[in-house]
């Protein structure tokens, strides 16, 4: 079976080796000949839109997608001809920090309150309406921190509309929260569903550095409450494939941020510390196979390499810790690979995730 995916970036190469022991193939599209999937499998290098790459793109058994970036028109183009999943409105809803928190409301999620903003009227508006703190984003885009300002003063207000203005905006209340939780869900063609462990995220500068999974001191009903958010997404899209939802904790309650209709950066500690990695699970789901457990085989973590990839040899001499470069040019804020690590239990964990951040420095 032939696996097509839309993208064909470090998400797209660890969905490519996941594919491969079950005998699986892809092709990818993706507009850069360096992409870091562009060696395990058929790269066109085209456009995402590009009628051509899409057409041999539907040629595949299944199309998928690796990050949410990617034209919805493409996806929707795809579905015509093609089994694609996830489904093209779960990708649209992402792409719009708007229509993504709409969203939320609708299916009775809570998040932090939020407005509109079209222009400098309707800014002010915003304002007087959410109060501050807020954050003003753009509604598409933006991610790992870009595309925000945080207004704390009125005095803040004119330098971040002036940075951001000219797209579409949205003002939300900043939340000041305990801690980012995330969960990853994976629902098969049949409906079966299953979820990972609730992951605890730390971030450095708006870029995710640091995953752990099991989250420390997670309350049983936190847990539920996430598994049932993500559910209500589930069924509002009629899912299929992996889902991420990153959550802030305020203290024991829950409030919906983002979703990513795709395997999930907090999730990478699966390829090594669970049953079945979420990109297996991915795939297992987008071609109606069985699901894998999602149980994880003991407490684990993933640290982001940011920037550069450190000395292999150091990394690797760290008890059941696994490099992961992703070919990438090094460069300032750039994502360029990660490292698992697991441990027999919580504290060890802790000690080797401490020798890992000394390594990343």
């Amino acid at each position: 079976m032939r696996v097509g995916v839309l993208g064909a970036g470090q998400l797209g190469r660890m969905l490519a080796l996941s594919g491969y022991p079950l005998g699986l193939e892809f092709r990818f599209v993706d507009p850069s000949p360096q992409a870091p999937a562009s060696k395990l499998g058929d790269h066109i290098v085209a456009d995402y839109e590009d009628p051509d790459a899409l057409k041999r793109l539907a040629e595949c058994d299944v199309v998928t997608f690796e990050f949410e970036s990617v034209p919805v028109k493409a996806a929707r183009k795809l579905a015509e001809t093609v089994r694609i999943h996830p489904p093209a409105d779960a990708l649209g809803i992402a792409q719009d920090r708007l229509y993504e928190k709409t969203s939320f409301r609708e299916l009775g999620i809570a998040t932090a309150e939020f407005a509109r903003v079209d222009d400098e009227a309707s800014f002010r508006t915003a304002l007087a309406q959410i109060g501050l703190p807020a954050v003003l984003k753009t509604r598409r885009l933006g991610y790992d921190g870009k595309g925000q300002q945080i207004i704390r003063e009125e005095k803040d207000a004119d330098t971040a509309f002036a940075a951001l203005s000219g797209v579409p905006l949205i003002l939300e209340a900043f939340v000041s929260f305990r801690r980012e939780l995330s969960v990853i869900a994976v629902r098969g063609r049949d409906k079966d569903t299953r979820f990972y462990p609730v992951i605890e995220n730390e971030h450095d500068a708006g870029i995710l550095s640091l995953s752990r999974a099991p989250a420390r001191d997670l309350d049983e009903r936190i847990r539920r409450e996430a598994e049932d958010y993500a559910t209500r997404l589930l069924d509002r899209f009629d899912y299929v494939g992996v889902l991420a939802l990153e959550l802030f904790d305020l203290e024991g309650r829950l409030y919906a941020n983002e979703i990513a209709p795709r395997v999930h950066n907090s999730g990478h500690w699966t390829i090594e510390g669970a049953r079945t990695s979420q990109f297996e699970n991915h795939l297992r789901a987008i071609l109606g196979l069985p699901l894998g457990s999602t149980e994880a085989l003991g407490p684990a973590a993933m640290l982001n390499l940011i920037g550069k990839v450190p000395d292999p040899a150091r990394v690797l001499d760290v008890v059941d810790a696994h490099l992961h470069d992703y070919a990438k040019e090094p460069r300032a804020r750039r994502k360029v690979g990660h490292v698992t690590v697991r441990a027999p239990d919580a504290a060890i964990l802790e000690e080797r995730i401490q020798t890992l951040k000394t390594l990343l420095l």
